[in-house]
């Protein structure tokens, strides 16, 4: 006998759909994969056969060819395992075909029938949505993820047993109920800015930065708060909408990073600088999110930016500019989002002391040699750039608290809020993802402040798109200020921090 049953294949954030066929016929026992399988999904005979065992159902002393298709796209993970089992259940008449109709089937078997989480539950549910599939069956652990889309009904099961109770009638199993449809939680806080002594002008110029998405690199020597600033930076930002947990979450879940849940904060990802090239923007032969989709609607942090090896930072080019990265391998290509906000730090020289002449022994050529590590292209791609001098020695000894890391976010909701007002309808969210339709609309300087501008471009040589960029810095210190305008004092401001090496 013939039998089908359906199982997503996760190549993408889109994914695609497998059909197992399974076909048992006289003969030697045996057991047969095909369709371009890799070994965990090969070995997927040894479980699905332990479980089908071990559940008190029967596996048939015949033999089994299964065939995942369309066979020549490549099938990895442990996900098939569940419609592997369901397609030789139906093909043996121990389940009715019809009770089958329209599922969508993910879960990896334990030898004893028990089903354990997989990567990509919520890609499952969005294809079974766009390929009008009735229900979706998959472990308990992936329930909560799967049932954020509300038009598809999700299904836990804890065991192979149940599911088969559940299809046959015997333990009908009730559909997964969506609870998570409210706003994501801020990310929990480690660092205060309250707690951080002096350095005014570097928090401000992080409140910027987060209240407009804007990219910033904060330059200065050892000790001088540089990483610690970063890192409260990431209490600055507001919690995501339900659609950003949306997205968040699906990146994860294809990376195999959150098999027992939602993401509900905004990603912090800061990779060692011996990191890869591939292990930043992707890649593998079934290309899968790096570092910067991973921080997707959040931060990516290069802690010592010139330590990376410059092949590795120059990939970041592009997703700066685009916000999305794509992918491309012999057998297929994907296009991952990476809209980020980068925030790095770097030293003024190798030994980080550069113009101390007590404690700085690093030449001219070294210093230079240094900080061509980072390339022009690079640079223009960051809007903010920071000096962050030692902390004054007044403010060390004072022991008195700035404002909270709470105040200042309430401020940076209180922006994103009206850029979000600003922007309603369209596919611009924040000041820093502006096109330059929206530049010209939102971005208009007034005669004194175009007057400065002309100046600026030809005193400090701003590319063209070192002034756009400090247009949308300004529009969003303008914001802060509850103003509808741009001033000459707020374009004043951007391009004092354009201007900091």
């Amino acid at each position: 006998m013939l039998s089908r049953a359906y199982a997503p294949a996760l190549l993408s954030l889109e994914g695609e759909l497998v059909e197992i066929e399974c076909d048992i016929t006289n003969g030697l026992p045996g057991f047969v994969v095909v369709g371009l399988a890799d070994k965990a999904v090969d070995e997927a005979r040894e479980r699905v056969r332990s479980a089908i065992k071990n559940s008190g159902l029967m596996l048939p002393p015949k033999r089994l060819t299964l065939n995942l298709a369309p066979a020549d796209i490549p099938k990895d993970g442990t996900g098939y395992d569940l419609g592997m089992a369901v397609a030789i259940l139906v093909a043996s008449g121990q389940i009715d075909p019809e009770m089958t109709a329209g599922g969508l089937f993910l879960g990896e078997l334990a030898l004893d029938g028990t089903l354990r989480p997989v990567k990509g539950a919520v890609l499952a549910a969005q294809l079974a949505r766009e390929r009008q599939f009735t229900h979706v069956y998959v472990p308990v652990a992936n329930a909560e993820e799967t049932a954020l889309l509300d038009d598809v009904k999700v299904i836990a099961i804890r065991s192979l047993l149940e599911l088969y109770h559940h299809l046959v009638g015997l333990a009908p199993l009730s559909v997964a109920k969506n609870t998570t449809k409210i706003n994501g939680l801020t990310a929990s806080v480690g660092v205060d800015m309250g707690h951080i002594y002096g350095q005014q002008q570097a928090k401000r110029a992080l409140e910027i930065a987060a209240a407009g998405g804007h990219n910033i690199l904060l330059s200065g020597p050892p000790g001088s708060g540089k990483t610690l600033m970063s890192r409260a930076l990431i209490g600055l930002l507001p919690p995501p909408s339900f659609t950003e947990m949306l997205e968040i979450t699906k990146l994860h879940s294809l990376a195999g990073l959150n098999q027992d849940g939602i993401v509900r904060t905004r990603p912090w990802r800061a990779p060692h600088h011996t990191a890869s090239s591939t292990a930043l923007i992707g890649g593998g032969s079934v290309p899968r999110p790096g570092e910067i989709s991973l921080g997707h609607r959040g931060v990516l942090f290069l802690d010592e930016l010139p330590e990376f090896p410059r092949p590795v930072l120059e990939v970041l080019r592009q997703p700066l500019e685009d916000g999305v990265v794509t992918i491309a391998r012999a057998a297929r290509s994907a296009t991952f989002p990476a809209r980020f906000m980068l925030v790095a730090t770097r030293n003024p020289c190798p030994c980080g002391f550069a113009g101390d002449n007590q404690r700085c022994n690093c030449t001219q050529h070294q210093v230079l040699q240094y900080q061509k590590r980072l390339s022009g292209p690079l640079l223009d791609r960051i809007d903010l750039l920071i000096h962050v001098a030692p902390v004054d020695r007044n403010d060390l000894t004072k022991h008195t608290t700035g404002e909270s890391t709470a105040t200042i976010a309430k401020r940076v909701a209180a922006a994103r809020q009206r850029q979000a007002e600003r922007f309603v309808g369209t596919k611009t969210e924040l000041n820093a993802y502006m096109d330059n339709t929206r530049l010209k609309q939102h971005c208009l300087l007034n005669a004194e402040t175009t007057t400065l501008a002309k100046y600026a471009i030809a005193k400090l040589g701003l590319s063209a798109r070192g002034y756009v960029r400090s247009l949308k810095v300004a529009r969003t210190i303008a914001d802060l200020d509850r103003s509808e305008h741009i001033s000459l004092a707020h374009f004043s401001e951007a391009l004092q921090y354009r201007s900091q090496t």
